[in-house]
């Protein structure tokens, strides 16, 4: 189905997987507003650092699960003893680093959030709230760093959140919808977030 010649070279990259799939069409890339949803895929991200995507994504409900569905309040209350315990968990990438990490990041936030409003407007701010849309026509024109990405990477680095390379901050401006990848023919270019 993938090759078939009017189906998108966009939907190339998640190899048919069904988990994958639902979430090229109904999330990657669509503008999302929500604080929560944010630091779920902040910290989706940085647990994708040496990793595929996939593998995360097929860890999702169970990250979800042990991390209080991503609630920030929730996850910077928690314990040393819970972290710890996390790191038993074999539905969890268990690097201590990066379970730890989400506790710094949930903390980072909630500065954030006191600072400029919410997560959210602080994210806005490094495009004036504007969403990038190159609209490329093959896979291969997509970069995998930008200005952006490099200028968020930076200044989250400076605030304490971990696993934020420019790379990595890429992926996570294309997961929030603040920069809109879909290819120029692909048909899941609405830019907003589907309820």
């Amino acid at each position: 189905m993938l090759n078939h010649p009017n189906v998108s070279e966009c939907r190339r990259w998640y190899e048919g997987d069904p988990i994958l799939e639902q979430y090229h069409d109904n999330e990657w890339c669509k503008i999302n507003h929500d604080d929560r949803f944010q630091f779920e895929l902040l910290c989706l991200e940085g647990a994708s650092v040496g990793l595929s995507w996939k593998t995360i994504m097929h860890k999702r409900e169970a990250y979800k699960a042990a991390f209080h569905d991503f609630d920030i309040g929730k996850c910077a209350a928690m314990t040393d003893d819970e972290l710890e315990e996390l790191l038993q968990n074999p539905n969890l990438i268990r690097n201590r680093n990066k379970i730890f990490s989400v506790r710094s990041n949930a903390l980072a936030v909630q500065a954030i959030q006191k600072e400029f409003g919410s997560f959210d407007a602080y994210l806005w701010s490094f495009t004036d709230g504007k969403q990038i849309d190159c609209r490329w026509k093959k896979p291969e024109d997509m970069p995998t760093e930008s200005d952006v990405s490099r200028k968020m990477s930076a200044d989250m680095k400076k605030r304490g959140i971990g696993y934020v390379g420019p790379t990595i901050t890429y992926s996570f401006l294309q997961s929030i919808g603040i920069v809109n990848d879909h290819l120029a023919d692909c048909g899941n270019r609405a830019s907003e977030r589907r309820p």
